[in-house]
């Protein structure tokens, strides 16, 4: 059993809340993982996939020749040779274009980097020589490579089907009093806000291990993953076969931000190839591979504009959003995830009277886009934060009292949003005010006047957020997803030495799971967590679950394990009070055995009571014989976190290098189950947030060629680039969850990059220049500052602001 924490206890015999190491670190650190590229079979073959060089073209020939007759391999195959087969997401929306995303790409490719055909060989070198080898007609055309060129009249179509390239187009909450409320306001302030495309970079690529059990008659698929029984789904759909035919495990995966929560179509197209050959086969993704031909993120553009009156109120909201989306929808949630979070949830934590969001969905010539860490919420965070900072600027007011004026706040929970929102109780004031109070404190506002007088440019920023978690049907139905993720279920079994095994439906990629659900059901049976394990990630062991995705494990898979792991603390108390001689009532379990609430002496160990119920039914009442084992499932209507982000940003004026300096983050996710743990979940999120605001982005050029392919072109910040995180804890328990807890784990990239690019645009206080994009590069900051001129101020029209780039062009 792995030790807990240095000095970690239970709290008057509670384990929620207490700060346990992960039961899956010793292991993981000590290289005892077991990941899918540490995984062999007898006789097993190894994938590679010929890429398309173009990102449009005609495929007018295939010619797999020469490849097969390089030693060692065992097959290529072509989309013909599959049987054309596709993965299709859809919508059940007038507004949405489903297209299919073959898994092989058949008469026409799409983006660089499509996969035509797989190559299976002996070992992987084999296996990418014949690729190689592999002879393909191509007829290049003209291709879109922004949301400029794809909207364009005359612009070349990445799907027949798709008019315009708009794959979806949502008009919301068209309030038609916002033309009077602009004529009247007292200030309307607004702008282009744009992010740049990013890539997820796992330390762990996608991978695949398939094989066929003659047994059972399945394919087994061994997959890094986020969400098991939807690659089960997609596969079983894709090659037409029973899904009890399919068997989804995920082992250890090395991270997935979002991207392993869609079907990647080399996973399908691995087991296709293991169907045919009956041999096992594997694919490990290549970080070449994973930055320009895997799922990217969050390319996006808001023309948005809002109305203030003279107090700094918001009057009303105006906005239009566009995403690019990439050249396919990606299974099961297509393509309107980011268009349609966006446009639902742009208000926030702000009492916006008035609203008006078109959301669209646009194709392009490029990777697909996959629903990355915080959906849209980095972007409408960043928008809403920079508004509030320039409706104070115009209207003369400090922008922290505009951010109150506008909050929801104490005493308006449930607070119903003009976006059909229910907003469960938070802290959003009071994480604001906390985080001022520490800002001032820790004394950064002196430090950064020291900053400046020594000659750099220094700059606090501040962002205010709830992020919506844990997502149930209720909420998801709204999508019209013909899947429809929500709910989750979890089965809880004790057996005869008192141990306890909870399977879940939740699959983990570095929460630790193991930890947090084992405190949650420790506490409901009244043992300790090192006595319950975890079993999640395989289809055959949970009926169906919805993996681990938008900060829903906790408060779903959990909620579902403390419902059954509190029936089977019924039963345990029904059996011991048999034994006792009392009623179930008077039972309490706790530290490992059951006993009469208030008298310690009459009691019996768990274990005791667990060998009894299996080994010795006879001596027990017929209602508590056979076993101590439940099922339960959880599907709650979702919860709000909320919290308070801060960062003191230098910028050198002569290397236009921006720096974070310090970071604050008061946090507040309703009861707090593992301290270490949430930390971890922010400072991981924070990290992300940052690389967004200043470093990542893919970049394609005008013609639609990724440039860039290695982690020398993509900037991935290392430990050097990122401070300290300071967390603050408040904790406003949820009614829409069982432990009270909400989810978390995309906070951090959710507020960090509106933090940090206020924070950089007042560092530029007095240059007339200012930024509504990410990420800010040095050379963009150079520029500013050259063209605000030795007196600081900028020139040319527009005093110098910079509206941000076009997120929808190159990404240049």
């Amino acid at each position: 059993m792995t030790p807990p924490a240095a000095g970690a206890h239970a709290q008057d015999g509670r384990w929620v809340g207490v700060a346990l190491t992960r039961k899956e670190d010793r292991r993981l650190l000590q290289g005892r993982g077991r990941f899918v590229g540490d995984m062999t079979r007898a006789g097993m073959l190894h994938a590679a996939f010929v890429r398309s060089p173009f990102p449009a073209a005609a495929v007018t020939a295939i010619d797999t020749t020469a490849a097969l007759q390089v030693p060692g391999v065992a097959a290529v195959f072509t989309s013909a040779d599959l049987g054309d087969p596709f993965l299709l997401a859809t919508l059940e929306r007038d507004e949405f274009v489903p297209t299919r995303m073959p898994l092989l790409a058949g008469d026409q490719v799409r983006f660089a980097g499509e996969p035509v055909a797989v190559a299976v060989a002996a070992d992987p070198y084999l296996a990418e020589d014949a690729a190689e080898q592999v002879e393909v007609d191509w007829a290049p055309g003209p291709a879109v490579a922004g949301l400029a060129a794809a909207k364009a009249d005359g612009a070349p179509q990445v799907h027949p089907e798709a008019s315009g390239n708009c794959l979806v187009d949502l008009l919301m909450f068209n309030d038609d009093r916002l033309d009077g409320i602009f004529a009247g306001a007292a200030a309307v302030v607004g702008g282009v806000f744009s992010s740049a495309r990013v890539a997820a970079t796992p330390l762990e690529g996608r991978a695949c291990l398939a094989e066929w059990d003659d047994r059972d008659g399945q394919l087994v698929l061994h997959v890094s993953t986020q969400v098991p029984h939807q690659v089960r789904s997609g596969v079983a759909q894709a090659l037409g076969i029973p899904e009890r035919a399919v068997r989804v495990v995920a082992p250890d995966v090395g991270g997935g931000f979002g991207l392993k929560c869609v079907v990647g179509r080399e996973e399908v197209a691995v087991a296709a190839a293991t169907l045919r050959l009956r041999r096992p086969v594997r694919w490990t993704e290549d970080r070449q591979e994973n930055l320009s031909a895997s799922f990217h993120g969050h390319e996006q553009r808001y023309q948005v504009r809002a109305a203030f009156d003279g107090a700094g109120r918001i009057l009303g909201l105006d906005a239009e959003i566009d995403c690019d989306v990439g050249a396919y929808s990606a299974y099961p949630f297509t393509c309107a995830v980011e268009p349609l979070m966006a446009a639902s949830e742009l208000p926030g934590i702000y009492k916006v009277p008035a609203y008006r969001a078109r959301g669209r969905g646009i194709a392009t010539h490029k990777a697909p886009t996959a629903p990355y860490r915080g959906v849209s919420r980095p972007q409408i965070v960043l928008v809403m934060e920079r508004l509030m900072e320039k409706a104070a600027r115009e209207l003369h007011l400090d922008p922290l009292d505009v951010r109150r004026g506008n909050m929801i706040g104490p005493g308006e929970f449930p607070y119903a949003g003009v976006n059909g929102i229910s907003y469960d109780e938070g802290s959003y004031r009071e994480s604001l005010d906390l985080a001022e109070q520490r800002v001032a404190q820790a004394g950064w506002l002196a430090e950064r006047d020291r900053l400046r007088a020594g000659g750099l440019r220094a700059g606090i920023g501040y962002a205010c957020f709830s992020e919506r978690t844990a997502y149930g049907t209720p909420t998801m139905s709204l999508r019209r997803m013909r899947m429809t993720p929500g709910y989750d279920t979890a089965s809880v079994r004790m057996d005869p030495t008192g141990e306890v095994i909870v399977t879940t439906g939740t699959c983990a990629h570095g929460q630790g799971h193991e930890t947090t659900f084992a405190q949650i059901v420790a506490d409901r049976l009244g043992v300790h967590p090192d006595q319950v394990r975890l079993r999640q990630g395989d289809t055959d062991l949970a009926s169906y679950g919805w993996g681990t995705f938008a900060s829903r494990s906790v408060v779903i898979g959990g909620g579902a394990a403390a419902r059954a792991a509190e029936q089977v603390a019924s039963q345990l108390r029904a059996a011991a009070a048999h034994l006792l001689e009392a009623s179930a009532g008077d039972v309490e379990l706790l530290s490992g055995v059951a006993r009469i609430r208030g008298d310690a002496r009459a009691a019996v160990p768990l274990a005791e009571l667990a060998r009894l119920v299996h080994f010795q039914t006879h001596a027990l009442p017929e209602e508590v014989r056979y076993g101590l084992e439940a099922r339960a499932s959880y599907d709650p209507p979702g919860t709000f976190s909320n919290a308070c982000h801060a960062a003191l940003v230098t910028i050198d004026p002569g290397t236009g290098q921006a720096r974070v300096l310090r970071y604050l983050v008061v946090e507040d996710c309703g009861v707090v189950i593992n301290p270490l743990i949430v930390d971890g979940q922010v400072l991981g999120g924070v990290t992300q947030g940052v690389a967004a605001a200043l470093y990542e982005r893919i970049c394609y050029d005008a013609e639609g060629q990724p440039v860039s392919t290695t982690l020398i072109d993509y900037l991935v910040p290392t430990a050097a680039e990122i401070c300290p995180v300071e967390v603050i804890h408040l904790q406003t328990p949820s009614a829409f969850s069982e432990s009270g807890a909400k989810g978390m784990g995309e906070g951090g990239m959710i507020g960090a990059p509106g933090c940090v690019l206020n924070a950089v645009n007042d560092a530029l206080t007095g240059t007339g220049a200012a930024f509504d994009h990410i990420p800010v590069l040095p050379e963009e900051i150079c520029a500013a500052l050259a063209a605000a001129g030795p007196d600081g101020a900028a020139g040319g029209p527009g005093g110098g602001t910079l509206a941000g780039q076009d997120a929808g062009a190159s990404g240049e």
